[in-house]
């Protein structure tokens, strides 16, 4: 076994790495660029090496500095993880002429199945089934337009080398043929440096299923069942299963035969995925390879029970494979969902700040996280947007997808918009939980749906009101103030009211609406009125849900309040409003330290208080305008503004400190 490992990457990928490492007893060498000077990876590695600026191409690409960092710490192999120099032959090259042991192919297999065309002319002998089209070396532009005429219409146009949808383009009449070949290969040259294309028949409406391998370098492969990545939006996944659903004996044999035959043609070695289309009659063809590990790894892992990793790393220390395939048996099913900071909303743009919260999911029953953050950590501009890959097991579909919605449920972030609400609406989706999907469905009618953000109605913002109130009244009671009587009436954190029930008014902003829903008295009996819609209910929390009952019906729903937003889930979407009341705001250590931060992304419009101003709980403190809408803040708690730290007309980020403050007595 190795002694020691360089991990050639960053984030979710390193972190994962490094956990199989500290099992086996491997030493961990971390490396980082700038941007990543205090991130989890560099935190968890025994050691870390910087390599240079933000940009990858100063940093994490440069092949030269990433050896340089193993020679001077010692390491004895360089593990490349997924993404950056994981899928160049050139790397791997470099890293064996180093005396390093590469923990992945050989080179040479990695240069035979790099290119989509070159692998499809080495397994098109191999018997592995191939999409009908076009991959040969000839790029002349009228070779390419006639043989597109000879394939027919629709037609793909994809680009050699990478992948993730870049450098791809759909083709359904030879008229648009040439000016989307000129777009499509601006894109690939962009994005790989290489401009060549393939072309391939466009199988109608398909599904997407890969299979995992591992072989050895004693000539022995296997197959470790299949992932079925269908669930996809512009060819970037989205959510990810094993096994693939809906497959009979004989084809998921088939597939088996292929995938392994594929790597055996190859003369492969290590962790590859082989991917192929499954067209609506049950037949498949290969698509690509990828000479990696894979970032859906995790649910292979769920279903069989293995350490992809650890396999990995067994097999670059010359050790066979671990198993026969006879002896690999899948159990149950697996689901993986990408939490990104990105917003749907925006047509999912990257989202960037800190992690003020970040609560994944580590306690819930068969669920998994592999995070390569923690809260307090920077989303930056530099790398991939993910948070986190939230994985959860079942002993069937219908119940991994059950414990994939309680997994996203009990998922809190703030500080960076994400596509939270959006995986729990695909969970909720009839045809995905059916399973009747396509490559082509979230773009074609998912997406636009399941990332729209309704209005809430009013029996949702009744609901949302009492939940905003059950979960105010359970909060820890901040420390006692010296000077205070907290026996008194007065000082009280309900809405008491001399011979009356308390009653107060919960503002909650949904998108650019604020509704105004007042709340009469206590968890034994509330009563909240929105216009002419009331509930008169009891309520309270437990579990981490949020109950309500009225006229013998009790529902119970997930439900958080983060900073100034309250979070909940009901029949199966989630919603984010904003409390513009300060009162109800969830206490963090920006309020526990005096400071009051900007709820919500906006310009400051007005400022209402000065330094030195005496301000009470409830007090308007400034109005932000965001979606040209204004909304006032209120203050937490009674105070003295010790300090204002903007002005008007600036615009702040959400969580931007806008004035320090203080309890009276400690001002005094």
């Amino acid at each position: 076994m190795l002694a020691s490992l360089l991990i050639a990457n960053r984030g979710e990928i390193a972190c994962r790495i490094i956990k199989t490492c500290r099992r086996l007893g491997i030493r961990t060498v971390a490396v980082y660029s700038d941007a990543d000077r205090d991130a989890r990876h560099v935190r968890m590695a025994d050691e870390a090496v910087r390599l240079g600026p933000p940009a990858a191409a100063e940093s994490y690409l440069l092949v030269d500095r990433v050896l340089e960092a193993a020679r001077r710490t010692g390491a004895e192999a360089i593990h490349p993880g997924y993404g950056f120099l994981s899928e160049s032959a050139a790397f791997a090259r470099a890293v064996r002429e180093a005396g390093l042991v590469f923990v992945g192919p050989p080179p040479e297999a990695m240069e035979r199945l790099g290119g989509k065309d070159s692998a499809k002319a080495l397994l098109a002998p191999a018997g592995v089934p191939l999409v009908p089209g076009y991959h040969g070396v000839d790029q002349d532009d009228a070779r390419l337009r006639e043989e597109a005429s000879g394939i027919g219409f629709p037609l793909l146009i994809k680009a050699v080398a990478g992948g993730g949808g870049k450098g791809m383009r759909r083709v359904d009449a030879v008229g648009d043929f040439l000016d989307l070949l000129a777009a499509c290969r601006r894109e690939a040259k962009a994005a790989f440096g290489d401009d060549r294309v393939l072309l391939e028949r466009l199988i109608d409406r398909p599904r997407h299923v890969e299979l995992q391998v591992f072989a050895d370098r004693h000539g022995n492969a296997v197959h470790l069942f299949e992932r079925d990545c269908t669930l996809q939006r512009r060819h970037q996944k989205v959510i990810e299963e094993a096994p693939a659903p809906g497959l009979d004996a004989e084809l998921r044999a088939a597939l088996g035969r292929a995938a392994t035959g594929a790597a055996l043609a190859a003369g492969y070695e290590n962790a590859g995925t082989v991917e192929f289309l499954l067209d609506q009659s049950g037949g498949f063809y290969f698509i690509e390879m990828n000479t990696r590990l894979q970032v859906e790894h995790p649910v292979t892992e769920a279903v069989t029970g293995l350490d992809l990793v650890e396999w990995q790393l067994r097999i670059a220390s010359g050790e066979p494979l671990p198993l026969r395939q006879e002896e690999i048996v899948c159990r149950g099913h697996a689901f993986e969902a990408r939490l990104y900071a990105e917003d749907p909303a925006k047509g999912f743009l990257p989202s960037i700040g800190r992690l003020s919260t970040l609560r994944l999911p580590t306690g819930v029953d068969g669920a998994r996280v592999d995070t390569g953050v923690e809260e307090g950590d920077q989303v930056t501009p530099f790398y991939d947007p993910m948070i986190a890959k939230i994985i959860a097991r079942g002993a069937d579909r219908a119940a991994a997808l059950e414990r994939l919605a309680e997994a996203l449920d009990a998922t809190r972030v703030a500080g960076v918009t994400t596509n939270l609400a959006f995986l729990r609406a695909v969970c909720s989706s009839p045809a995905f939980r059916e399973m009747r999907l396509d490559t082509g469905w979230l773009d074609r009618e998912g997406t636009a749906a399941l990332a729209a953000e309704t209005p809430a109605d009013p029996p949702t913002l009744l609901l949302a009101a009492l939940a905003t109130v059950a979960l105010s009244v359970v909060r820890p009671r901040p420390p006692r103030v010296p000077g205070t009587d907290w026996t008194s009436p007065w000082h009280r954190l309900d809405a008491w009211r001399l011979n009356q029930p308390p009653r107060g008014l919960v503002r909650l902003l949904d998108g650019n609406q604020l509704h105004v829903v007042e709340v009469e008295g206590t968890p034994e009996g509330y009563t909240a009125r929105l216009g002419e819609a009331e509930l008169s209910a009891r309520c309270g929390v437990g579990e981490g849900r949020v109950w309500v009952e009225s006229e013998g019906l009790r529902r119970s729903f997930p439900a958080a309040i983060l900073g100034h937003s309250l979070s909940f889930t009901q029949d199966g979407r989630r919603r984010t409003l904003i409390l513009e009341d300060g009162r109800f705001a969830a206490r963090g250590e920006e309020e526990d330290s005096g400071l009051f931060t900007a709820p919500m992304p906006g310009k400051v419009t007005k400022l209402l208080v000065a330094p030195g101003d005496v301000v009470a709980k409830g007090q308007p403190l400034a109005v932000l305008e965001a979606m040209k809408m204004e909304s006032r803040f209120e203050a937490p708690r009674a105070g003295v503004v010790a300090a204002v730290h903007v002005q008007e007309g600036d615009q702040v980020e959400e969580g931007t400190v806008l004035l320090d403050l203080e309890v009276a007595e400690a001002a005094a």
